[in-house]
């Protein structure tokens, strides 16, 4: 298969990315549990929490995607389809919190990072066009879609753990 072949030099990449996005949705969803009682009683916590899982598992789908052996425009349909899905996350977020008083600031909520990740997965969504028409160069916006989710999802989840300490700090 050629796009097997293609994709070889991508496959050490992948399979690390693949298991970065794996461990963090472990460590968030302990995270979660471990300060379900705050979590539960901010929906602002709640729904970053959840935007931010989904969001690690859309990058761990790109890295199932790329990993598995198929012909490069398949592969480029599915990273597309990714890309739409992981794209809802940010927009249906940043609507929703929106709505909620005073949610700006509480838990590090940002609307800056929100765009971050809506850029992020425009440039992964151009990264799969290129790929479904034949052209591997598309494979890097898609990796560049990935860096960006992660990173950002790292420091989302992070600010999350701050203002909760912080709420924490203000109830004793």
């Amino acid at each position: 298969m050629e796009a097997a072949h293609q994709l070889e030099p991508w496959r050490d990449l992948y399979l690390m990315l693949g298991t970065s996005s794996a461990a963090l949705i472990g460590l968030l969803f302990v995270a979660a549990s471990l300060h379900l009682g705050e979590i539960g009683a901010e929906e602002v916590y709640r729904l970053r929490v959840q935007y931010t899982m989904l969001i690690l598992v859309s990058t761990l789908l790109f890295a199932t995607a790329i990993l598995m052996p198929q012909p490069l425009r398949l592969l480029g349909a599915e990273l597309a389809a990714i890309s739409v899905w992981g794209l809802s996350f940010p927009i249906t977020l940043m609507r929703r919190v929106l709505k909620i008083p005073h949610a700006r600031g509480r838990g590090g909520f940002s609307v800056r990072r929100g765009a971050h990740f809506i850029l992020g997965y425009v440039i992964g969504l151009a990264g799969a066009g290129a790929v479904t028409a034949g052209r591997e160069w598309g494979l890097y916006l898609v990796t560049l879609c990935y860096a960006n989710c992660l990173l950002a999802s790292i420091w989302n989840a992070w600010m999350i753990m701050l203002g909760i300490a912080r709420g924490e700090r203000k109830n004793r």
